[in-house]
């Protein structure tokens, strides 16, 4: 269905049809917008569902539908939601009471949104080259001046806006103002209660932003790393030798990495081991600082504890796991078979060459020789196979041949090297 049929649809019907939320937003910010969502007013649910019967209704609480809408932009069906207003019942994000009947007003829908760049409406049909943009609540100028704030007391309603709020500081690169700083200290008492899921959604997303650290920063100032990600926040003040980390302590440290990372590779599996990697570093007992004798075996167990409390993705957990092994000693290697190892254990993990080289480039700021050249590497010892092993060996024999072959060829490329 063409967007004008639906719009022109609705409007005999004596509705009003909008487009809200990021698509406006991102509109202002002059990037290409994607998913646009569409807001009705003015008609009722089993009036919606008369004039468009074949709309798939995905909403719970409060209805939205899913309804295939030629626009120019999406290929998925588009959300059509009712506006809507909330009142707050009890904690949590459940604990609100949602009314959509058709007096429901778009200034009313707008207000209880998150974050003013979140709460612009485009009204349809709209010019196509100078569309109107509504904006109530100042959200055009905030943009502008790149900053990010509540539309009112709704931010409390739910409280992983909070973890919203941060990770669109980190998604956009803007600065989160003082009074929404307030209200994201306020719903600390909630956040504990929120189902993992939510929150590693928000992680995610943070994640794949351009500089994740932001919102872990952004965090960390409202007050809410400490419960939301105690295994970050455990590495605040845990100091380091200077002279291998004049940037400060291990959360310092960390946050450069991530984002060092991520300027690498768009894998979330990297960011995320990069994350992780120094884990073990805030377990260290004071009178040991600024010495971390050991984190790369109680990283580990930091790590399962992370995934007991919030359950990660596999192969995030996997990527962590071997860089919270190996990455200490990754650029001190320097006899053979200990090189070949670590390669042939690479090329079996979960995580790509370039992957891990993005975590040790960051880590140790350059990377040693052997893994530069992983890719060039690792064909020639797989090369080796037990089918040309000498007559008469057997079982571990032949094992014992195959890794004495590749160390002889990784031996043989170092000297073809110089």
């Amino acid at each position: 269905m063409e967007e004008n049929v639906f719009v022109a649809r609705l409007r005999n019907a004596g509705a009003h049809v909008y487009v809200v939320g990021g698509w406006v937003r991102d509109l202002v910010r002059g990037v290409r917008p994607k998913d646009k969502d569409y807001m009705i007013t003015g008609v009722d649910e089993a009036q919606f569902r008369a004039l468009f019967p074949d709309a798939f209704k995905v909403g719970g609480s409060f209805p939205v539908f899913r309804l295939a809408i030629a626009n120019g932009y999406d290929r998925e069906p588009s959300e059509v939601a009712f506006a809507r207003r909330e009142r707050k019942t009890g904690p949590g994000y459940r604990g609100f009471a949602v009314e959509f009947d058709p007096s429901v007003t778009l200034e009313e829908d707008l207000f209880r949104r998150d974050t003013t760049m979140n709460a612009l409406a485009i009204e349809l049909p709209a010019d196509v080259a100078r569309p109107a943009i509504i904006d109530l609540y100042g959200g055009v100028a905030d943009i502008k001046a790149q900053r990010i704030r509540a539309v009112s007391q709704h931010f409390l309603d739910d409280p992983v806006r909070a973890l919203r709020a941060a990770r669109q500081a980190a998604q956009f690169g803007f600065t989160i103002e003082e009074g929404t700083y307030k209200l994201m200290r306020a719903v600390k008492p909630d956040l504990a209660g929120e189902p993992s899921e939510r929150i590693m959604n928000e992680l995610r997303l943070a994640l794949a932003s351009p500089r994740p650290s932001l919102f872990f920063l952004a965090l960390q100032r409202a007050g809410l790393l400490e419960t939301i990600f105690p295994e970050l926040y455990a590495l605040i003040g845990k100091t380091q030798p200077v002279a291998f980390h004049p940037e400060g302590d291990v959360f310092n440290h960390t946050m450069l990495v991530l984002d060092e990372v991520a300027a690498e590779t768009d894998s979330l599996r990297a960011r995320f081991a990069g994350l992780a990697h120094d884990l073990g570093k805030g377990v260290t007992p004071p009178e040991m600082l600024p010495h971390h004798y050991g984190h790369e075996v109680k990283g580990l167990d930091v790590l399962e504890a992370w995934n007991r409390r919030m359950t990660l993705p596999h192969d995030w957990l996997a990527a962590a796991r071997f860089t919270i092994r190996e990455h200490m000693r990754t650029p001190r290697l320097h006899k053979s078979q200990k090189i070949v190892d670590l390669l042939l254990a690479l090329d079996k993990s979960v995580m790509t060459i370039a992957e891990y080289q993005a975590v040790i480039r960051a880590d140790s700021h350059g990377l040693p020789s052997y893994l530069a050249q992983a890719a060039e590497i690792l064909p020639v010892l797989k090369s080796v196979s037990g089918k040309d092993a000498p007559a008469g060996l057997e079982g571990a024999a032949i094992g014992k041949w195959i890794r004495d072959q590749q160390v002889r060829k990784y031996v043989e490329l170092c000297r073809a090297a110089k």
